[in-house]
């Protein structure tokens, strides 16, 4: 067994992981299982970042409410109580195993610019270096739906992407993935492993939640593709059994590297019901030369928040996804849809039997009434239509961004390409 080998580690804590949900009262014990879990991960040399909810149900504790109001500004009120005791707990904690950790709260507008997103990437990775553990939680006081992630789920697979993780842990309070929920459907079956997360057939209708918190297994598999396209391996496990990580990590690195998925879901299967490891989910992620490598394409594609989008023809996305591929030009837009301007995100979209299919993302020179009166339009006439030029690209090539490619079952790749021909 090879334990030479050290990870960079993300681990997301929902708020139920925190907070009893029928008294309201921090869960203590779980607390000082996870931070005994990943301090000792963190002295065998791995890399650790915590992804923490809970400001919002601590805040509720705080002023004795059985319901999480309504009004935004309360919620906020909340969080911003609740916030100072979370954090202030976690550190008691974590102070006691003489493990320094560092707070960082973080909404879509505070990477809105890449190079804030490079200097958010810059503190994570130096933090780590220090030996320190970040809890990161994304800055309810603060923000509102326009810049919200929407869930720490979300949250916690793009700050895996943005220091490059090796794992994800998106703690629950199921054991792993089943086709069905288990609480209602006793044949629900346990899913091992997922090689493609697109090509799930499970029912992801979650229970009623116990108020505390915003996720859910729909939020967890999108947060799972999400992070497995930029090449970190997703991992669901229970939250209430935190040394479960640190057991999943050390079978990890007494595995073979290269093994096919069909002999990781035996072995892994076989270990399971030898009680080896324990029962979790394990989302692979895609393999070198399909994943994103660039921080810019990864920074457009998950950091932004799109504003409107383009409808582009068949030959345009032929031309935007080939191996040099070119930049946007107002020729290959067929419609423009919702309002925005220059610099900002938007989704791309090709129409495929009838339906709007989204590509990729871009940031665009012209906003949307500017590219209204160009589309469909050659470059060298921009000037005359608008009066001016300020490119001859809708959007740079360095300024779009497309999920990789899906690898097949024979080894080659397939993309909308094919739908389209």
């Amino acid at each position: 067994m090879d334990t030479s080998k050290q990870f960079t580690i993300v681990v997301k804590i929902g708020s139920s992981s925190l907070v009893d949900s029928s008294t309201r009262e921090p869960r203590i014990a779980n607390m000082a299982h996870i931070v005994e879990t990943v301090t000792k991960l963190r002295r065998q040399g791995h890399r650790i970042v915590i992804v923490s909810s809970g400001a919002i149900a601590f805040g509720m504790r705080v002023m004795k409410l059985e319901k999480k109001p309504s009004k935004l500004s309360a919620v906020q009120a909340l969080a911003s109580i609740g916030q100072g005791r979370l954090i202030g707990l976690f550190n008691d904690m974590f102070r006691q195993m003489d493990q320094t950790i560092a707070q960082i709260l973080i909404t879509r507008n505070d990477i809105v610019d890449y190079t804030q997103y490079k200097n958010a990437q810059n503190t994570l990775n130096e933090l780590l270096e220090m030996g320190v553990i970040p809890v990161v939680n994304e800055n309810d006081t603060l923000s509102v739906s326009e810049i919200k992630f929407g869930d720490n789920d979300t949250l916690s697979a793009i700050t895996a992407g943005m220091i490059h993780a090796d794992f994800l842990f998106l703690m629950t309070d199921v054991e792993c993935l089943y086709t069905d929920n288990p609480r209602t459907n006793r044949d629900a079956k346990p899913i091992l492993v997922v090689d493609k997360v697109d090509d799930l057939n499970v029912s992801t209708t979650d229970a009623p939640g116990a108020g505390v918190g915003t996720g859910g297994m729909t939020t967890k598999l999108i947060a799972a593709g999400l992070a497995t396209n930029v090449g970190v391996t997703t991992i669901i496990t229970l939250s209430s059994q935190p040394h479960y990580i640190a057991d999943i990590v050390a079978h990890i690195q007494s595995q073979e590297v290269g093994v096919d998925v069909e002999q990781q879901r035996a072995s892994l299967q076989r270990d399971i019901d030898s009680k080896i490891i324990p029962l979790h989910t394990r989302f692979l992620s895609l393999p070198q030369d399909s994943k994103i490598r660039s921080d810019k394409r990864f920074w457009i594609l998950h950091g932004l928040k799109t504003k409107g989008s383009l409808i582009i023809d068949n030959g345009c996305y032929q031309a935007l996804t080939r191996r040099d591929r070119a930049g946007l030009l107002p020729a290959g837009i067929v419609d423009v849809v919702g309002n925005f301007h220059e610099n900002e995100c938007v989704a791309i979209k090709v129409i495929i039997k009838n339906e709007e299919i989204e590509i990729g993302h871009c940031r665009v020179n012209y906003s949307a009434n500017e590219i209204r009166a160009i589309k469909g339009h050659k470059s060298s006439q921009i000037e005359s239509i608008l009066g001016y030029a300020d490119s001859e690209y809708v959007a740079h090539r360095d300024n779009l961004a497309f999920p990789p490619l899906t690898p097949s079952t024979d080894g080659s790749s397939t993309s909308l390409a094919t739908a389209l021909d």
